[in-house]
């Protein structure tokens, strides 16, 4: 399954792994121009590839002397918000149950 099937966080993009990193600095000043202090970053279970672009964009954050943004990483990944219950359930577009469910 692809993580998206079963909804996306509202707000949240989609951004593949692979194509990232370069994208970095764009990213970086497009989140600074809307005044976005928190980026969380996630994936399926928050073990791989979230974890993994969080620490590429703390990185940057250093490389900039940026102290004010944020870059976390959202325990459990979407899976985990996905069944965490209806509170979590009701912020996810497009939620389909039957593509969390074991």
């Amino acid at each position: 399954m692809r993580i998206w099937q079963g909804g996306t966080i509202r707000g949240s993009i989609n951004l593949p792994a692979q194509s990232l990193y370069p994208a970095i600095p764009t990213l970086y000043t497009v989140c600074k121009a809307a005044g976005i202090h928190t980026i969380i970053w996630y994936c399926g279970s928050s073990q791989g590839r979230g974890p993994r672009a969080a620490g590429w964009f703390r990185d940057y954050l250093a490389s900039q002397g940026d102290k004010e943004t944020r870059s976390v990483i959202l325990r459990g990944g979407i899976k985990g918000w996905a069944t965490a219950g209806r509170e979590y359930t009701e912020w996810i577009d497009e939620y389909d149950a039957s593509k969390w469910s074991n």
